[in-house]
């Protein structure tokens, strides 16, 4: 079952964003999550910058993981894109990046960093999971997908 709910608020969730390559997004990603997780901006996009300079951190199929771990963090938390229109990540298949999934964990998160980059990696390479992540029509829609909640509500 999926369930990413201690990663992701219902408000950490933007549907609409849109960027013309990899620095403007995580620009606009570290102001989104600063409003969300109550984070220095700049801080947020500065450690994701750092962190792409080792490789990208698409890792195909249209999605990607951006994640740094930053100072005055106090839990690994998330904060989901869908863009506008795909932004080249230099990911290892050469698609542009759709979808993302940003992760921000306390510098000294080590295995809890690495537990949460596994959990949302092994969701978002199932294909038909992006597909209705692509499909929803709302943030509360996937939300719903992100958190299992139409998976409870079946039950």
């Amino acid at each position: 079952m999926t369930d990413l709910s201690d990663l992701i608020a219902p408000d950490a969730i933007r549907i609409d964003i849109a960027a013309g390559n990899k620095k403007t997004l995580f620009q606009t990603l570290g102001t989104v999550a600063g409003e969300v997780m109550n984070l220095d901006p700049r801080r947020v996009t500065d450690g994701l910058m750092a962190r792409e300079r080792l490789g990208s951190t698409g890792f195909g199929g249209g999605i990607a993981i951006p994640h740094a771990r930053i100072e005055g963090v106090r839990r690994v938390r998330g904060l989901f894109a869908r863009l506008t229109s795909p932004v080249d990540f230099h990911a290892i298949d050469g698609l542009p990046v759709d979808l993302l999934l940003l992760l921000v964990s306390p510098v000294d998160a080590g295995g809890t960093h690495l537990k949460a980059l596994a959990r949302v990696s092994r969701l978002l390479r199932d294909s038909s999971f992006a597909d209705k992540l692509r499909g929803a029509g709302s943030r509360d829609a996937i939300y719903a997908l992100l958190t299992g909640v139409e998976a409870r509500d079946a039950a």
